[in-house]
């Protein structure tokens, strides 16, 4: 028996792919898919007639712009993302005790730190 000529084995790999193409190509749903819509996102038409006739879309809590937040608290932690001084996020349900208090003093090392920093940084910004 001799071995396949190079150009058998091209047509064996031809044929080979052209399976493979038309087997893994029967997978797609989309044209099999029996659809009544024109596009495949086109399934909303009450819904999209509703808001385009609505004579204001936005809810009434967007325009109110007085947002609660600590302004001090969020400094701090921008302040410790920027020197990777991140205390890991804890899970409640499955750290120790002692683990929880570690993270609580790490939390109060940053604090306390930025506190510092911020205290010794005002007097300098004075004297200038």
């Amino acid at each position: 028996m001799s071995s396949p000529s190079r150009t058998e084995r091209g047509r064996r790999a031809l044929l080979v792919s052209i399976a493979l193409c038309s087997v893994l190509g029967a997978c797609s749903d989309i044209y099999y898919d029996r659809r009544e819509t024109v596009a495949l996102g086109a399934d909303d038409a009450i819904a999209s007639n509703r808001v385009a006739q609505m004579v204001d879309p936005w809810p009434w809590y967007v325009g109110n712009k007085n947002l609660a937040f600590d302004g001090q608290r969020m400094q701090v932690a921008v302040e410790c993302y920027r020197e990777d001084n991140i205390k890991p996020p804890a899970s409640r349900t499955t750290s120790s005790l002692a683990q929880q208090q570690q993270q609580r003093q790490e939390a109060a090392d940053c604090t306390a730190r930025k506190r510092a920093a911020t205290a010794t940084a005002a007097p300098a910004a004075a004297v200038r």
